[in-house]
């Protein structure tokens, strides 16, 4: 094995670890305030935007039929709300209703409290080339997240 090949195994390891990591948060975070992880990632994604439901499907890989249970329970405890689309009298879109963004302000706290381990022996600098590092892995990648 090269040391090449070894570098890039360390590096998906680390990679690996740190996604681990960032799940446990996520999930417990969102466990912690009766969700599914996917509720915590729709409500996430709709934070600052609106979409049709079959949009919201496919960010988070999603049937429609599924989404729309998931909606479904989202509107009766008061986080999500559905609203015709304008332009598109069949569709309808999915928007986070103002306790929905407060549950969403208080997660991103609990996590933002919870990662922030991994990230304080980083001075200011390297925090910053993390995050345009990590930006820029997401773009190539092309995936979309919340």
């Amino acid at each position: 094995m090269t040391e090449t090949q070894s570098g890039g195994e360390d590096l998906i390891d680390a990679l690996a670890q740190v996604a681990f990591a960032t799940m446990a948060v996520l999930s417990a975070a969102a466990s912690d305030r009766d969700l599914s992880l996917t509720q915590f990632r729709a409500i996430a994604i709709l934070r600052d935007r609106t979409l049709r439901m079959s949009e919201l499907a496919q960010f988070l890989g999603l049937e429609k039929s599924t989404l729309s249970g998931l909606v479904v329970r989202a509107e009766k405890r008061g986080l999500l709300q559905r609203v015709p689309d304008d332009a598109d009298g069949r569709a309808s879109r999915v928007t986070i209703s103002p306790a929905g963004e407060r549950l969403a302000v208080q997660v991103r706290a609990a996590v933002a409290a919870a990662l922030a381990p991994l990230i304080d022996g980083l001075d200011a600098a390297s925090q910053a080339q993390l995050q345009t590092l990590l930006n820029r892995m997401i773009g190539h990648a092309g995936q979309r997240v919340a």
